[in-house]
C-alpha cells in the first residue's frame, strides 16, 4: 500500500506532496517552511528519504536543500540544473527505491517545457506507475508557461512541452494520477487548473497539449502568456545558489515612533488587515496587502527588492502566518512588526487616515462628474473582459513606479474583484490622492449602466 498527501500552498497557487509506504516516504518540490513537511511525515510513522525537485523553480524559494541536510535524506535535482550544492544528479530513466516493504520506486522522465531540465518523476508499485509529479509540464487542463527561463527559447520551450505531455501519455497508463506542482493560481502556470484532481486518461480527452497539433497548440499557448512577477528574476537564482534555512521567530516590535521613522525613511510599512478595515483607519503612509490574499505574490511583485518592510497585523497569529508566506518568496526578515489596532500604531493626536469604498453602481452616478477611472488589472484581463470607456490603465504591479501618470482629480480605482484595487488605493491614498476604492466584481459595471468597450 502507498499513500500520497497533498501538501498545499494556497498563497502561491502551488502544491508539495510526501509520498510512501509504511515506512519510508519522498518530498516533491517541498516549499520553504519545512515543517509542514517533516509534520507530515511525523504524522505518517515515516522517515523522509528522498526529497525531489522537479526542476529549478521560478516562482518560490525550495526548502528541498533543507529538507534534505535536516532528515538526512537523498536530495534529487536534475542533473542538468545549474546549482552550486551538491545533489544527486537526476537523468532520465533513473529509478530510486521509495519503500522496499510496498514495492515503491521512483523513475525519472525527462520533460522538458517549463525549463530545459524539466524532470517528472513516476511513483510505481510493484513496476507499475500509480502516480506522476509532473511538476511544470503537464497540469490539470493546462501546461507550465515556457517563458520564465530566456525570452529567445520561448517558442522551443513550447514545443517541448506538446512533445513532454505526450510521452507522459504515451509511457503512462492511463489511470495514472497526475500530480502538478503548478496550476493552481501560480503564474508559473499558462492556465488555471481545471478541477482539483486528474489523471493520464482524462487530460488525453481535455488538454490542448494532448489534443492540438503542435502547431495549433503552441500558437495558442503564446497567445495567453501573462505578465512575469518582478520577484521571479530572483528565485531561480536563490534555489540555484542553495537558500539558507528559515527563522520564522517573532520579528522586533515597532512603536508607533519606530513605525513613524520607518515611513519617514521610506521604508515600506505594510497593513495586513482586510481591506475594509483599512479603508475605514490607518496609518498614513501605509500600505494594504491583505493577509487573506495572495499576500507573498503581489507585496513580492510590488516592493523594490530588498527594500525593508515592517508588517501590521491584527494579531499575532495573523503575524505569523504572513511571515510563513513571505519567506516562501525570499522575504526572510520583516525589519519590525506591531500587532493590535490602528490607534496602537499612530503616534499620540495623529489622525488615521481612510478612503471610501464603493461599488460600480456607485460610480455609474458619478462617471460623468470628470472622475478619473483607473483600472489596475493585467493586460490580458482587460482585453478580455473590456474596460470602462475612458478608464486609464495602470496595473497594479506598476502603478507604485508610475504613479505620477494618474491623471489629477478623484480616482475611482478598480480591478476584477477589489483586492488590487485595494492595494492600488493604499498607494495612491500613501502618494496624498483623493481615492475611492471600487470593491466590487468588474461583471457589475456593465449591469450597473457603465459603457465598457470590447476590442
Amino acid at each position: 500500500m502507498f499513500f500520497v498527501d497533498t501538501i498545499e500552498v494556497a498563497g502561491l497557487g502551488n502544491r508539495s506532496y510526501l509520498a510512501g509506504g509504511q515506512r519510508t516516504a519522498v518530498a516533491v518540490d517541498p516549499p520553504r517552511d519545512i515543517d509542514r513537511v517533516i509534520a507530515a511525515a511525523a504524522r505518517r510513522g515515516v522517515r523522509i528519504s528522498h526529497v525531489v525537485e522537479t526542476h529549478v523553480h521560478n516562482d518560490y524559494v525550495t526548502g528541498g536543500l533543507a529538507l534534505a541536510r535536516i532528515t538526512g535524506a537523498a536530495y534529487l535535482v536534475p542533473a542538468a540544473a545549474r546549482v552550486s550544492y551538491e545533489r544527486v544528479p537526476v537523468h532520465d530513466g533513473d529509478r530510486r527505491e521509495v519503500d522496499t516493504t510496498a514495492g515503491l520506486t521512483l523513475r525519472a522522465l525527462a520533460t522538458p517545457g517549463h525549463t530545459p531540465h524539466h524532470t517528472s518523476y513516476a511513483l510505481e508499485e510493484n513496476g507499475t506507475a500509480v502516480a506522476v509529479f509532473t511538476g511544470g509540464s503537464l497540469l490539470i487542463g493546462t501546461v507550465g508557461r515556457p517563458d520564465l527561463v530566456e525570452p529567445r527559447l520561448t517558442e522551443e520551450l513550447a514545443r517541448a512541452q506538446h512533445a513532454s505531455a505526450h510521452r507522459l501519455a504515451d509511457e503512462l497508463p492511463d489511470d495514472t494520477a497526475v500530480l502538478p506542482t503548478h496550476g493552481f493560481g501560480s503564474f508559473c502556470s499558462s492556465g488555471q487548473a481545471q478541477g482539483e484532481s486528474t489523471t493520464i486518461g482524462k487530460e488525453k480527452t481535455s488538454n490542448e497539449a494532448l489534443t492540438r497539433d503542435v502547431d495549433g497548440f503552441v500558437a495558442a499557448l503564446l497567445a495567453v502568456l501573462d505578465d512575469v512577477p518582478a520577484y521571479y528574476a530572483h528565485m531561480s537564482p536563490a534555489n540555484a545558489a542553495g537558500p539558507a534555512p528559515v527563522d520564522l521567530s517573532p520579528p522586533t516590535v515597532a512603536d508607533a515612533e519606530e513605525i513613524a521613522a520607518r515611513l519617514a525613511a521610506g521604508e515600506w510599512v505594510v497593513d495586513l488587515r482586510n481591506r475594509v478595515a483599512f479603508a475605514e483607519g490607518h496609518v498614513a503612509g501605509s500600505f494594504n496587502f491583505e493577509a487573506e490574499g495572495q499576500l507573498a505574490t503581489y507585496l513580492a511583485w510590488l516592493i523594490p527588492w530588498g527594500k525593508p518592510v515592517t508588517l501590521l497585523a491584527e494579531s499575532p497569529e495573523q503575524l505569523a502566518a504572513a511571515q510563513r508566506e513571505l519567506v516562501r518568496v525570499g522575504i526572510d526578515r520583516p525589519a519590525a512588526a506591531a500587532t493590535g489596532e490602528p490607534s496602537d500604531w499612530a503616534r499620540r493626536g495623529e489622525a488615521l487616515a481612510s478612503f471610501p469604498r464603493a461599488t460600480f453602481a456607485d460610480l455609474a452616478k458619478h462617471h460623468k462628474d470628470g472622475v478619473v477611472v483607473l483600472d489596475v488589472r493585467r493586460d490580458a484581463e482587460r482585453a478580455a473582459s473590456g474596460h470602462v470607456e475612458g478608464s486609464v490603465h495602470l496595473p497594479v504591479h506598476l502603478l507604485h513606479r508610475r504613479l505620477h501618470e494618474v491623471p489629477r482629480g478623484q480616482v475611482w480605482v478598480h480591478c476584477a474583484g477589489g483586492m488590487r484595487a485595494a492595494i492600488a488605493a493604499s498607494l495612491l491614498d500613501a502618494a496624498g490622492r483623493d481615492v475611492v476604492a471600487v470593491d466590487d466584481g468588474f461583471d457589475s459595471a456593465e449591469k450597473a449602466g457603465l459603457p465598457i468597450r470590447r476590442h
